[in-house]
């Protein structure tokens, strides 16, 4: 068990960009889950207004506890179709966190994206390669791309946005090399803990 190891592959300040290479990944999988995982910090009243359009039926929540003056924790109500702006700012930033089907959303995702740290999670499998000994392996395989972010474990706000392919809980360099190379790029740093 425990998580996978996630290698950066591509870096970048142009988000679609880093979607582009993300797909290109992506189409190498053997097998890729029906549903990707989309989560997403939305830090001013536009960012909430735009996700929202994408994600109409989507729950959007306080970025972490919040607590009202005389220390009671205050708890996210609003409706994100119906709240006037002065009643989204008391809430900023926001989150959103939702499992969409594959291939519904994702592009007007990234065009809706604000400043904040955000990601989109693609779970498949590798191809087997027996000759050396390297199979996929469904609870670890994917590829995640994080805007304004360089973990794969969503962190600081950095301004590029990363694409990582997953691989097994070991980890497994020449994997990661392998899938870089495919998009004329190289492994760009440490394995680091995955999903």
């Amino acid at each position: 068990m425990g998580n996978s190891r996630a290698y950066p592959v591509f870096r970048t300040t142009d988000a679609s960009a880093a979607y582009t290479q993300a797909m290109r990944l992506c189409a190498l999988l053997v097998e890729c889950d029906d549903e990707v995982g989309l989560f997403a910090e939305l830090r001013t009243v536009a960012d909430v207004r735009q996700m929202a359009a994408v994600l109409p039926e989507a729950n959007f929540d306080s970025v972490g506890m919040r607590t009202g003056s005389v220390g009671e924790d205050v708890w996210f109500g609003l409706d994100v179709a119906t709240a006037d702006d002065a009643s989204w700012e008391a809430h900023l930033p926001l989150g959103v966190t939702e499992h969409v089907p594959r291939g519904s959303v994702e592009e007007r995702f990234v065009a809706a994206l604000g400043e904040g740290v955000a990601a989109i999670d693609w779970h498949g499998l590798w191809p087997d390669e027996p000759e050396a000994n390297r199979y996929g392996d469904a609870m670890y395989d994917g590829v995640q791309v994080v805007f304004h972010g360089e973990r794969a474990q969503l962190s600081r706000w950095t301004e590029h946005h990363t694409v990582f392919v997953h691989v097994t809980n070991r980890g497994d360099l020449p994997r990661a090399q392998k899938l870089a190379a495919h998009i004329g790029s190289e492994v760009l740093g440490e394995k680091q803990l995955g999903w």
